[in-house]
């Protein structure tokens, strides 16, 4: 027992050389998202039932993150094989022995616990792309790099459309593409690879994607057409956000998420929500703690001494600045509707999990960082 608590001891000690203005950054957003479900959930009359399980997770999350950040990130390089076959191996699972929600077969669901695989699946896949380029990748990003680092990406794309869920999808192959362009991929791959994703995109409307996908996409193209069918979600969250003004309605009090108008309210629009009910102000503050959170990692990213560290923090910003940059687009209208969540802010136990570990290697490596230079 005396050795767990100088175990435990120690790594609280070593919080000192933490970046403390990530977890300012992060207590914002975490508590928009806490304020934002209990408004949906007052709406709801469900006990606070969602705000409770939110929380839950949070606290669970914490914990996982804080063992993450007082650990040798570095060790999870040697686990990288692991990490990526386990991440396929749920994938492929979920297809088989998960559940359907709101269209896609991309859950495991118990009683009181449901898990995204594909959450797990953006972790592993940073590691392993980082992992590959600081090992594989020359100075020079050739055509060797391109095509090995985009099988290892590949794979896991291609399960997550076949569930389908295009937007994680999305997800999956921006990473690939933010690491490869750090990496020192040339110009000339560009055009090959937008005829490749032509290509790919034609053979998924054809073979991967459902009925109520291709109707969301076509509503983007043309929003005005089916404004009580598939627009109607982004028309109304469209209204939410021209609704709340400068200071916004008051929490609570947000007609589209309190009288039901606006389906998804605490996931994929709960940006909506809050810009409805806290105004243009509150929805500065939530840009502004992500900006926060942001130039720490660039900070980070600039004082990295090796690749697998530098590749390793442009996986996890990148992952989070795609579904930042596509759940807000989503809620403008400027984006079709993907079911991408606001990261750190909408509802799901997975998602957040997902985002406190790499807020977890994050401050690892800030710590491992300021450890070295005390030293």
């Amino acid at each position: 027992m005396n050795g767990i608590w100088r175990s435990l001891h120690f790594r609280i000690a070593k919080l000192r050389n933490a970046d403390w203005l990530v977890v300012l950054s992060l207590f914002i957003l975490m508590l928009f998202g806490l304020a934002a479900i209990y408004s949906v959930d007052l709406s709801r009359g469900t006990d606070l039932f969602n705000v409770k399980k939110q929380f839950i997770a949070m606290v669970m999350a914490i914990v996982f993150a804080f063992f993450l950040a007082t650990s040798n990130y570095r060790l999870l390089r040697n686990y990288t094989v692991v990490l990526y076959s386990s991440g396929l191996l749920l994938l492929l699972s979920v297809l088989f022995f998960g559940t359907s929600v709101r269209g896609s077969r991309g859950w495991f669901v118990t009683q009181w616990v449901s898990f995204q695989p594909v959450e797990f699946m953006k972790f592993a896949l940073v590691v392993a792309l980082a992992t590959y380029v600081s090992q594989r990748a020359r100075s020079v990003f050739g055509f060797r790099e391109l095509w090995e680092s985009l099988c290892v990406a590949a794979l896991p794309i291609v399960f997550t459309l076949l569930q389908p869920d295009l937007g994680s999808a999305f997800v999956l192959l921006g990473i690939w593409g933010c690491v490869a362009l750090m990496a020192g991929m040339r110009a000339r791959f560009f055009v090959p690879l937008i005829g490749l994703a032509s290509f790919a995109f034609y053979l998924s409307w054809v073979f991967f994607f459902v009925d109520y996908q291709r109707s969301r996409i076509l509503a983007f193209l043309h929003p005005q057409v089916d404004l009580l069918g598939e627009g109607y979600n982004v028309n109304q969250a469209m209204i939410a956000i021209g609704a709340g003004g400068w200071f916004g309605r008051g929490l609570g009090f947000g007609s589209q998420s309190q009288l039901k108008f606006l389906p998804e309210s605490h996931t994929d629009f709960i940006f909506a929500v809050i810009a409805e009910e806290l105004g243009f102000f509150g929805v500065l503050i939530l840009l502004g703690a992500f900006v926060l959170f942001f130039s720490r990692i660039i900070v980070s990213i600039r004082r990295a001494r090796d690749g697998f560290t530098a590749f390793l923090l442009v996986g996890i910003a990148s992952t989070i600045c795609l579904q930042l940059f596509v759940n807000i687009g989503m809620n403008l209208g400027v984006f079709p509707v993907t079911g991408i969540g606001l990261p750190f802010v909408s509802y799901g136990g997975s998602s957040l999990m997902v985002f406190l570990a790499f807020s977890g290697v994050i401050q690892g490596i800030v710590i491992h960082s300021r450890n070295s230079s005390d030293s």
